[in-house]
């Protein structure tokens, strides 16, 4: 896994996108349904509350997200991408196609279904 993060690493410093993988995910996630609670972020990447907080205050930083909070309970908030959050976004999509399309190359639609099924079966054994 370690090889496939730095090569979207250096994919991003070549476009000129400051992004980790783990910034991407949140912001993929953002981008399809703006406004998704810090849990349901965290839920959604996989990563614990406290880490999803530390992406999000380091997207917060360089102005491509805001947190609001929610208007009946102060103790959560909502993460909104930016306007130059979107923009990073688009930005960086194509260059994240090909990637995943490099890393697709040499499997057949069979391979990737018996990948779904085996995942969804491994997260099904410990519900």
């Amino acid at each position: 896994m370690k090889i496939i993060k730095q090569n979207y690493l250096q994919a991003f410093k070549e476009i000129g996108v400051d992004l980790t993988t783990e910034q991407w995910v949140i912001l993929d996630a953002l981008y399809h349904n703006n406004g998704l609670s810090q849990s349901d972020l965290a839920n959604g990447s996989f990563k614990n509350a406290p880490t999803v907080s530390r992406i999000i205050d380091l997207l917060c930083k360089k102005g491509l997200t805001e947190r609001h909070r929610f208007e009946n309970d102060r103790r959560r908030y909502k993460i909104f991408m930016t306007p130059k959050g979107k923009e990073t976004y688009e930005k960086a999509l194509p260059t994240v196609l090909e990637l995943r399309k490099k890393g697709w190359q040499h499997l057949s639609d069979e391979d990737y279904q018996n990948l779904i099924r085996i995942l969804n079966q491994i997260a099904q054994n410990f519900q």
